[in-house]
């Protein structure tokens, strides 16, 4: 594979600077530089064998029950009016 990259000058040196001081080439230091960084964050997660609901759950547990109870009782029907400050919609 080819890559190729539009550097400025300066910036072309400053990279041959660094590959130079660890005594390797450009294309070397580059390569080491990708095997390193590993796989993105994307590719690290693993997907949660559990139900949706148990996610939930385990992640509300923590929740105080105070704020439980300071939660509004008609937020699913009046999201927009809790999310966006619409009015509130006849019901």
């Amino acid at each position: 594979m080819t890559l190729t990259i539009e550097l400025s000058p300066e910036r072309e040196a400053a990279l041959k600077a660094q590959a130079q001081a660890l005594g390797l080439t450009v294309e070397q230091w580059l390569l080491r530089l990708a095997e390193r960084s590993g796989p993105s964050p994307v590719e690290q997660q693993t997907a949660d064998p559990r139900p949706v609901w148990e996610i939930i759950l385990d992640n509300m547990k923590n929740v105080p029950p105070e704020d439980l109870a300071d939660l509004p009782k008609d937020g699913a029907s009046q999201i927009d009016h809790y999310v966006y400050g619409q009015p509130k919609r006849d019901q």
